[in-house]
């Protein structure tokens, strides 16, 4: 029985990134399961309000975050003293917009 030798270039074998069977059946019956699930969302949420709307509300909550960035506050404070005329600059910077106090 022959031994492998490295570098031999008649068998490939799979190439690199490529999937197996199963690997690629799995992600495709995972993604038809998504597509027949965003088809009936609207629906399913709506039946689920009248029964639990808090639990509605938590899972649209859920959701949101996939549509939508978190939004967060950012606090920014320095000063600086260059000479006799600026003593200091305080800079607050907030996601919706910006503040500048003297």
């Amino acid at each position: 029985m022959a031994k492998f030798e490295k570098g031999h270039q008649l068998a490939k074998g799979r190439p690199p990134g490529a999937l197996n069977r199963t690997t690629e059946q799995m992600r495709l019956t995972i993604n038809r399961a998504v597509n027949n699930t965003l088809n009936t969302i609207q629906t399913d949420l709506e039946e689920l309000k009248k029964t639990d709307p808090v639990k509605a509300l938590e899972l649209s909550m859920k959701l949101m975050e996939y549509a939508m960035p978190k939004m967060r506050s950012i606090d920014l404070k320095g000063s600086i003293e260059v000479d006799a005329k600026i003593q200091q600059i305080s800079v607050n910077i907030n996601r919706t917009g910006s503040e500048h106090r003297d």
